[in-house]
């Protein structure tokens, strides 16, 4: 074999694997197939780093057989490094800081959501699953009353989410946030609950398609939080 023509193979799975998100978020090809081409690329690239890298050792190919190697090694350690980051994340993509009575979607909807998008009511399976993987995804108790807290919750949405629905007198924030490079929708629903001191805030994250998120609901519930507790300290 040319040591040449398989250097750009390698180097073509790669680029193939790096073009499997976008291929999914402009609509081309579906996302089980994404992850097919992206898994599958990633290998092809990997089995071409390693035959490159055989031909230098063999002092055969040339710095295409290089650049090849170091594309198609680094091209394959992508999905490793997500399964190795996936280890200790439990197979659940529905994340919630109240999950005896999760805040229900409302606005959205199984139609906006699309036919493959997965159920939107809540599994109780999840919750025990979450309390051990993420013991301090919970509420967060403000010391405000309903209308400041709302002005509060809606000041800390990431600026990147799409509102489908701000619902000052019911207390009910929904939004979209979509992944920038795969294209994935992960849907969003906060509820302001009157207390006897203030308002709470619960939060539920729940993704669309997969069987698990990585720890991606988790992290945005968590980053959300964090930001109604700065725009509270800045509102005083």
């Amino acid at each position: 074999m040319n040591p040449a023509n398989i250097a750009r193979a390698t180097l073509a799975a790669a680029l193939l694997m790096l073009a499997a998100g976008p291929l999914h978020r402009f609509g081309l090809i579906g996302w089980q197939a994404s992850l097919g081409v992206f898994v599958g690329a990633a290998l092809l690239a990997g089995l071409g780093a390693a035959w490159c890298l055989y031909q230098l050792l063999r002092r055969r190919g040339g710095t295409i057989t290089v650049i090849a190697a170091a594309a198609g090694f680094a091209a394959a350690a992508i999905p490793i490094a997500v399964v190795f980051n996936a280890s200790d994340k439990p197979p659940i993509n529905d994340i919630s800081t109240d999950t005896s009575n999760p805040p229900a979607f409302v606005s959205i909807d199984a139609a906006l959501r699309g036919p493959d998008a997965s159920p939107l009511e809540y599994n109780p399976a999840f919750a025990p699953q979450q309390a051990r993987a993420y013991p301090l995804v919970r509420p967060l108790d403000l010391p405000l009353d309903a209308g400041k807290a709302f002005d509060v919750a809606m000041a800390a949405v990431d600026k990147d989410w799409q509102i489908i629905l701000a619902d000052r007198a019911a207390g009910r924030i929904e939004a979209v946030e979509r992944s920038l490079w795969w294209g994935y929708r992960d849907d969003i629903v906060i509820r302001l609950t009157a207390t006897g001191t203030g308002t709470r805030v619960d939060v539920r994250s729940k993704s669309r398609v997969g069987e698990s998120d990585l720890g991606a609901n988790a992290r945005r519930i968590a980053a959300y939080l964090d930001r109604v507790a700065a725009e509270m300290r800045k509102a005083g």
